[in-house]
């Protein structure tokens, strides 16, 4: 299975709890990938708490969907490095940047379950 991009959803929306419920709604979504920030060494700082506040936002408005965390170190670097293979220069890539770096989160999750038991 290969991730692609759908949506940016920005958190700093006036409701982007909402419109991720609407994607849901609409998809018939069952799982929420979210990437979460981490320092090289693993371990979490502010950024992290920040998501993780939101991951509950998310999951008290919508519990009968699965919310889980993606480690996210090193995606925008992956992103960007891949949009620049793809011919773009960092200026023009600035409004795909999210997206692609999402897109990375995903695929590393989907990649992940690959290896689990069915």
């Amino acid at each position: 299975m290969f991730a692609h991009p759908l949506e940016t959803v920005q958190a700093c929306e006036a409701n982007p709890i909402a419109r991720i419920a609407e994607i849901v709604a609409q998809r018939a979504i069952e799982i929420i990938v979210i990437g979460m920030p981490r320092s090289l060494d693993g371990s979490y700082g502010k950024a992290a708490q920040k998501v993780s506040d939101f991951v509950d936002k998310i999951t008290s408005a919508m519990p009968t969907i699965k919310v889980v965390t993606q480690d996210e170190r090193f995606t925008t670097i992956l992103a960007q490095q891949k949009l620049h293979d793809a011919g773009h220069t960092i200026k023009s890539s600035r409004h795909l940047i999210d997206q692609a770096a999402a897109v990375e989160i995903l695929q590393s999750y989907l990649d992940g379950k690959k290896d689990e038991p069915s």
